[in-house]
Parts: structure tokens; sequence; C-alpha cells
């Protein structure tokens, strides 16, 4: 028993170089990809695909690596839309202190629905953050600085750091797409330190972590916390990308989207929500003008996706021979 202990501790230490080396090269080329990307493609297509799988990403952090499933992740894209929207617009501030403000209120959002929401596990929870959201639809459809149905609309893209033109498509680009990576980096620095261990430790076994003395609903608000300001850090950047910020924002559908983004791609990868995110907008963007619905092609590649990729399209890559070869499976 001791040897083949021995034997399976040798071949994963063998497989780790050949993994880091191999995420290294997939990142880098992923990368090389996204910096010519607006020669081949429209830019704002590709913007609007990087928000969206950045938010995915986001909401991934709180499903793949803690196990809480939000129907309420709209609130804090949405919500950090309309904030935003309007500090640029209304106020006057640059892009950058528009885009932190709503980082900082989809925290704030965050904290007060995870101190509720928390409380409870399973269908509760999921139930409560739906609960929660619509009452932020709501408000968001009543309160005056929302322009209710009409939305914050015409909002401009200022000059980023007082000098960069936002309104030309390429800076506008590369802007989208340093948000996405600086998010991308932080979650990924996120899940690999400590409180990230701790947070699959409570996804795993929540009653073992409890045992261990770890305040397993302190780790929870943390989480969550960090997962509403990530998703509100894309909800901002997709106010200046689209000039306005509506009620489609904050709907129980766009919560709903990103829960489907996320289990096309795989949960608990990072890569997977990158992916499925990806397949969803270029379904979108691409059948928009056809008279087949959209939504019957998409929900008809989730049942497909359901059926025959159980963990997600890459996290079945991840467990194919191909994948453990790679190294791929000790790396989710």
């Amino acid at each position: 028993m001791s040897h083949t202990t021995h034997t399976a501790t040798e071949v994963r230490a063998e497989r780790a170089p050949t993994a880091s080396f191999t995420y290294a090269a997939f990142l880098l080329a992923g990368l090389a990809f996204l910096l010519v990307a607006p020669m081949f493609f429209y830019p704002i297509f590709l913007m609007k695909l990087l928000c969206f799988a950045l938010f995915a990403c986001a909401f991934n952090l709180l499903l793949g690596y803690t196990g809480l499933l939000s129907f309420g992740h709209a609130t804090f894209f949405g919500g950090a839309a309309y904030f935003t929207a309007h500090a640029v617009k209304e106020w006057g501030w640059t892009p950058e202190l528009g885009v932190l403000l709503g980082v900082a209120g989809a925290a704030a959002l965050g904290l007060v629905m995870g101190f509720v929401a928390i409380r409870r596990q399973g269908i509760y929870f999921a139930m409560i953050t739906l609960a929660l959201s619509q009452m932020f639809f709501f408000f968001c459809l009543q309160a005056e600085f929302t322009r209710g149905e009409d939305g914050i609309q015409q909002v401009p893209r200022g000059h980023l750091f007082g000098f960069i033109d936002l309104n030309v498509a390429t800076n506008m680009y590369y802007f989208v797409l340093a948000v996405f990576v600086i998010g991308l980096a932080v979650i990924w620095r996120f899940v690999n330190s400590p409180f990230g261990m701790i947070l699959k430790s409570i996804r795993e076994n929540e009653a073992r972590a409890t045992s261990l003395g770890y305040s397993v609903a302190h780790y929870k608000l943390g989480a969550f916390v960090m997962s509403a300001a990530l998703a509100g850090l894309a909800g901002g950047v997709k106010s200046l990308v689209f000039q306005f910020a509506t009620l489609t924002d904050v709907t129980w559908q766009m919560s709903g989207e990103v829960i489907l983004m996320t289990l096309l791609g795989g949960i608990g990868t990072l890569i997977g929500p990158i992916f499925g995110a990806g397949l969803v907008v270029t379904l979108q963007n691409y059948l928009a003008t056809s008279d087949f619905p959209v939504t019957i092609i998409t929900g008809v590649v989730f049942m497909v996706c359901v059926l025959v990729f159980r963990r997600g399209i890459i996290g079945e890559f991840y467990a194919s021979r191909l994948g453990r070869r790679l190294g791929f499976e000790h790396r989710h």
C-alpha cells in the first residue's frame, strides 16, 4: 500500500510541471489571440464576450469553489452598471472612478445580501438570493436615478486617466481586455490562496471544516462579497462598452444566463466559465438576425451538454485521458 501511494505521489509530482507548462502555454496563446482579435472580429462583440466571461468567472468563484448556488448575481452585475453609468454621466466622473464606484457598490450589495443568505443552505440559499434580487429589480424600476424602464442612456465613455480616449474602439477594447486579465488574475490568486483552500474544504465537507475550527459563515460571506465585487467589475465595464444601463441587467434572466454559461463550460474550473460565456455570447450574436429563436438554440445546446458533458465541456476535457495525462485533473 505504501509503495502504491509513493508511486502515485511521484506520478503527480512528475505531472505537475507538465500541467504548469501546459497551462502557461494555453494562457499565453489565449492572451496573444485576444491581443490581435480586433483585427479579425467586431470589437463590440469581443468586448461583450470579455465582460460576460468575467461575470461568469466571478459567479464560478461562488458556485464552483464554495458550492453556493446564487440566483441573484444580476443584482451585482446590473447594480454596478447603474452606479457606473450614473456617476459617469450625471456626476462627470472619469471612467476608471465610475467603474471603481460600481465595484464598491456591488461589494456593498453583496455584503448585505450575503449576510442574509448565508444563514441558509442549498435550495433555501438560492431562493433567498432570488427573492433579494427581485427586490432590487423593483427598486431599480422605481428609483429616480435609474430612470425606470428607459434606463440610463448615452453614457459617455470619457477619457481613461484623463488622456486615453475610450471613444476610440481600439482603446476601449484594450481597456476591457486589461480589466478582464486583472479580474482573472485576482480570481486565480484568490482560489490558490489559503482562503481559497478553505473554501474548497467547505464545499467538500462543511461539517468537517466547522469541526476544524473554521468560521464557515465568515468564509462564505467573504467569498460572496468577492464574487459580487468581481461581477460588479464586469457590469460597470459593460455599461461603458454599450453606453447604457437598463433593467435587463438586473432581471432574474440575467442571473439564469450566467448560471448557464458556467455550467456549460464547467464549474470549478478557471477556463470553463470563459468558454461557456464565449459559446453563449457567440450563439446570441450570430443567431440574432436569424428567424429561429436564439433561446431555443441555446436551450438545445444546454440540454445536449448536460446529457453528454456532465462536468461541462472543459470539465469533461480535464477528466478525459488526455486531460489526466497533461495533469489537468489536479488543477481545477
